[in-house]
């Protein structure tokens, strides 16, 4: 089975990602519902639902929307905002892959 077309999921390595996921949900906290935990967050835009995990020298994401358009506007949010605090990495563009 291919996975959840409105389902997607993308890996970064980086030592920073507790980093990452604390300034993502603390700057998003400002305008939508976020939860947060240790060492994970979930950001809740009108276009869909950001889940974000660090592990040991990666971050792991996985987005879900009602529909292809809202789960490519998902991540193309959450990637955009994860590059501007990523600054002093080089980081790839993200690999998001369904579900």
């Amino acid at each position: 089975m291919a996975g959840d077309p409105a389902r997607s999921v993308a890996t970064v390595e980086t030592a920073s990602a507790r980093r990452y996921v604390g300034q993502l949900a603390k700057h998003f906290a400002h305008k939508i519902e976020v939860e947060t935990g240790e060492n994970h967050a979930v950001l809740r835009f009108e276009c869909g639902t950001c889940w974000m995990r660090a592990e040991e020298g990666r971050l792991d994401l996985m987005v879900e929307s009602p529909d292809l358009d809202q789960r490519a506007e998902t991540e193309a949010v959450v990637e955009r905002h994860l590059m501007v605090f990523a600054f002093r990495e080089t980081l790839e563009p993200l690999a998001w892959r369904p579900a």
